[in-house]
C-alpha cells in the first residue's frame, strides 16, 4: 500500500532527477551522450529514478493529475533497466529535450501546490 504522506518526496526526487540530467547535460548534445558512456549512464539513471518514483506515488495523486504521462514514465523506466540494451542516445535526448521540460513544470506545480 502507497501512502500519501510520502507523495511530496517522491516529487521531489522526481524533481531532483531533473535537475541533475539538466545539469549534466548543460552545453552538451546528443553526440556528447554518444561518445561519453559516463554521461549516458548518469542521464540513463535519473530517468530510471523519475520513473521509479512514479511507480511509487499514490494511485489518488495520478488520478487526481491526469495531465501528466504517469503510465509512460513508468513503462520508460521499466524499458530502461529491463530493455537497457535497446535503449540508443537518440531516445534518450529527445526525452531530454522534449519530455524533461514539461514534466518539470508540472512537478513543480504539484510540489508547490502541497507545500500550501
Amino acid at each position: 500500500m502507497r501512502e500519501t504522506l510520502r507523495d511530496p518526496l517522491r516529487i521531489k526526487h522526481m524533481l531532483d532527477a531533473i535537475h541533475n540530467v539538466n545539469m549534466y547535460m548543460k552545453g552538451r548534445t546528443e553526440d556528447d551522450l554518444v561518445n561519453n558512456s559516463m554521461l549516458f549512464y548518469a542521464v540513463v539513471k535519473n530517468i530510471e529514478i523519475i520513473g521509479e518514483a512514479a511507480y511509487k506515488l499514490t494511485n489518488d495523486f495520478k488520478e487526481s493529475h491526469p495531465d501528466t504521462p504517469w503510465r509512460q514514465i513508468v513503462s520508460m523506466r521499466h524499458i530502461l533497466v529491463h530493455g537497457y540494451y535497446q535503449v540508443t542516445a537518440d531516445e534518450i535526448f529527445n526525452v531530454y529535450q522534449q519530455d524533461l521540460p514539461i514534466l518539470l513544470q508540472q512537478l513543480s506545480s504539484y510540489f508547490d501546490e502541497m507545500k500550501e
